[in-house]
C-alpha cells in the first residue's frame, strides 16, 4: 500500500480535521495507508500575546511546511481561516473540502446573546474582526484577549472571566462542544472571517501524485466561494492584524460576496457587496475589495485599531 503522512497541529479540533481528512482519503483510495504527524507550532506554543503580534495566523503553518520540505510529511491540513493569502513558494492548496457552518458562535452561561449582556460585561476574542463588529454594537462592553485551544478558551470562560466569548461555530461542532452555542451571529448582520468552516489541505507544488489524490475531496462550491473571500481579502493586504470580514454564498446564477473592514478603536465598520459569475470568484472579490479600498477602507487599515500598515 501507498503511505501518505499528514502534518497536524495538536490540538483536539486539528487531529480531528487531519482524522477527517485521513477518512475520507481512505475512503476514495484503497490503496492508500494514511497516517498523522501531530506537531505543536509557534503559533500554539505563545499564547500570552495577540497573533498581530507575533508574527501572524502563518505561525499555524510553518513546522508543517518545514515537515513537508524535509520529507517527513506529505501533505498539511488546516483551518483555512489561518492559511495566508499567499502560500510560501514551493507550496498549494490541493483541495477545499466542503464547508461547515461558517457562522461565529456566542457563548455565555448567563446571556443568550450581544444584546442581553449588561452595560461593561466582559467578552473574550482576539479576533480583531470580532471586536470590530462588537465595537459597533456595544461599545460599552469590555473586550479581552483570549488565545488558546477551544478547551482552553472554555475553560477560562467557566472560571469566570469572561461573561461571554466569541468562537466558530464549526469548531465546536466537530468537537461534539454545539451545545454551548447559545446563539448564532452570522450574515447578513455579523459576517464572519474569511474561509471560516473551511478546511484546506496542502501540499507540495509540482507532487502531481499527491495532488491527482487529493483533488476527489475538493469541493467545486466551497472552493469557488471561499476564493471570492481569499480574493477580497488578498487585494486589501489582509492578516490577522488587519479586522476583515467577508462572506460568499451561490445565489441563482452567480455568487453574492459581502465584504467587511471594521475599525476596532472606534467601532465604524464599511461594507460593501456585489454579485458575480460562478466561473470568476476571483474577479468577484476584487470588485468587492475596490468598492471598500473605494469608501475609505485604507484609511482603516493603515490607521490606528485598524491593525498595522498593510504590506
Amino acid at each position: 500500500m501507498k503511505l501518505l503522512r499528514i502534518a497536524t497541529r495538536q490540538s483536539a479540533l486539528a487531529l480531528w480535521q487531519a482524522e477527517h481528512v485521513a477518512a475520507r482519503l481512505r475512503a476514495v483510495h484503497a490503496d492508500l495507508q494514511v497516517e498523522l504527524v501531530p506537531m505543536t507550532t509557534r503559533g500554539d506554543q505563545i499564547l500570552d500575546r495577540p497573533l498581530a503580534e507575533i508574527g501572524g495566523k502563518g505561525l499555524f503553518l510553518k513546522e508543517l511546511e518545514v515537515a513537508m520540505l524535509e520529507g517527513r510529511a506529505d501533505i498539511a491540513v488546516h483551518s483555512l481561516k489561518d492559511v495566508p493569502m499567499e502560500l510560501e513558494p514551493g507550496f498549494a492548496l490541493g483541495a477545499v473540502l466542503e464547508r461547515a457552518d461558517a457562522a461565529d458562535a456566542f457563548i455565555s452561561n448567563r446571556y443568550r446573546g450581544i444584546a442581553d449582556l449588561p452595560p461593561g460585561a466582559r467578552v473574550g476574542t482576539s479576533s480583531l474582526r470580532r471586536q470590530a463588529q462588537l465595537r459597533a454594537l456595544r461599545p460599552d462592553l469590555e473586550l479581552l484577549d483570549l488565545r488558546g485551544n477551544v478547551g482552553t478558551r472554555l475553560a477560562r470562560l467557566d472560571a469566570g472571566n469572561y461573561d461571554a466569548i466569541i468562537l466558530a461555530c464549526a469548531g465546536l461542532e466537530r468537537l461534539g462542544l454545539a451545545g454551548r452555542i447559545a446563539g448564532r451571529l452570522q450574515p447578513p448582520d455579523w459576517i464572519p472571517a474569511v474561509a471560516q468552516g473551511a478546511i484546506a489541505i496542502e501540499y507540495r507544488a509540482g507532487d502531481r501524485a499527491t495532488q491527482q489524490r487529493l483533488a476527489p475531496l475538493n469541493d467545486a462550491d466551497s472552493a469557488r466561494c471561499t476564493g471570492a473571500e481569499r480574493a477580497m481579502n488578498l487585494r486589501l493586504h489582509g492578516s490577522c492584524s488587519v479586522p476583515i470580514a467577508g462572506y460568499c454564498r451561490e445565489i441563482e446564477g452567480g455568487l453574492e460576496l459581502t465584504g467587511l473592514v471594521g475599525d476596532v478603536s472606534g467601532g465604524r465598520l464599511l461594507r460593501a457587496e456585489a454579485v458575480g459569475s460562478l466561473d470568476q470568484p476571483e474577479a468577484l472579490g476584487n470588485v468587492v475589495a475596490e468598492m471598500l479600498l473605494q469608501q475609505g477602507a485604507g484609511q482603516f487599515l493603515r490607521g490606528p485599531g485598524g491593525g498595522s500598515p498593510a504590506p
